[in-house]
């Protein structure tokens, strides 16, 4: 076993394993987070940046649009990380950061073509084994629910460009909408942040006729919040797979309680992949 994938309940994980197996691909769907998940963490050795980050850094909008960004990240990124917060506490105040970003964004003529030019850029990258697990998914006609509290239209323009935006592939995410120039007008109503993945009721969305008779789920995620995404969703097996993408000794012992299976240090998906063929094949 690579020393870089921990399973702390070995006996369990084949019992699950067995049992979506058993009820066959059709009965199977993934969900999963998006950066830092199916992307990695770091790149050249430096962090990768998060979609809100790519913006600002890049350059792709005027530098009046960098220095308020950057202004609104000191104000309310202190309350993001504060550890004596709790995520109801976070939650009104992140959900004015997403929305005030947003609108910031529409005043700055964000649009489809800087979309594009963040997608070239590459400041974000699929996780190596990424494209493989997903053009199994796409094969097996299983579906993938992505729940990203980053900018939807990032992570779907980095597919595209990809060649990964199939129609098996779906996004719960913060989405603009775009005039006929291509340019951000406004945004959806759902608004999704780090603190609030509990309070999306999926069976509400579109999506939930793609998955509702679907009773297995794999779960992707690089933090414990990520297991929001299940809250209101009804299944029989489940297994979770959590990337510690770094601090590990601080924070294995909790992923270990939370994850049947953990991958450490920015780790690649071939044991991913080996394992959605051992149970959809």
């Amino acid at each position: 076993m690579n020393k870089n994938i921990i399973i702390p309940d070995g006996v369990s994980l084949e019992k699950l394993k067995k049992e979506i197996a058993w009820s066959g691909a059709e009965n199977f769907y993934v969900l999963a987070d998006f950066n830092r998940t199916l992307t990695k963490a770091f790149i050249g050795g430096k962090k990768a940046s998060t979609s809100f980050a790519s913006i600002r850094s890049g350059k792709f909008l005027p530098e009046d649009y960098v220095a308020k960004a950057e202004e609104m990240f000191e104000k309310f990124h202190l309350v993001e990380i504060d550890p004596n917060m709790s995520a109801a506490e976070k939650n009104p105040i992140l959900l004015e950061w997403w929305k005030a970003h947003f609108q910031l964004l529409i005043d700055h003529k964000f649009g489809r073509d800087t979309l594009e030019k963040i997608g070239e850029a590459r400041m974000s990258r699929l996780r190596e084994g990424a494209e493989q697990f997903l053009d199994f998914l796409h094969s097996k006609n299983i579906p993938l629910v992505i729940v990203s509290s980053g900018l939807g239209d990032i992570a779907l323009e980095h597919l595209r460009q990809a060649g990964k935006l199939t129609d098996n592939v779906h996004m719960i995410s913060n989405l603009f909408e775009f005039d006929e120039n291509g340019k951000a007008t406004g945004y959806k109503d759902l608004i999704v942040h780090p603190f609030n993945k509990t309070e999306i009721k999926i069976e509400n969305l579109p999506v939930y006729e793609k998955i509702k008779n679907r009773k297995n789920i794999l779960l992707l995620g690089d933090e414990i919040d990520d297991l929001g995404m299940l809250a209101n969703l009804k299944y029989d097996n489940l297994i979770k797979i959590g990337f510690l993408n770094e601090d590990i000794e601080n924070n294995l012992e909790s992923f270990k309680g939370n994850f049947d299976i953990v991958i450490l240090g920015d780790g690649n998906m071939n044991h991913v992949n080996e394992l959605i063929k051992e149970i959809c094949s």
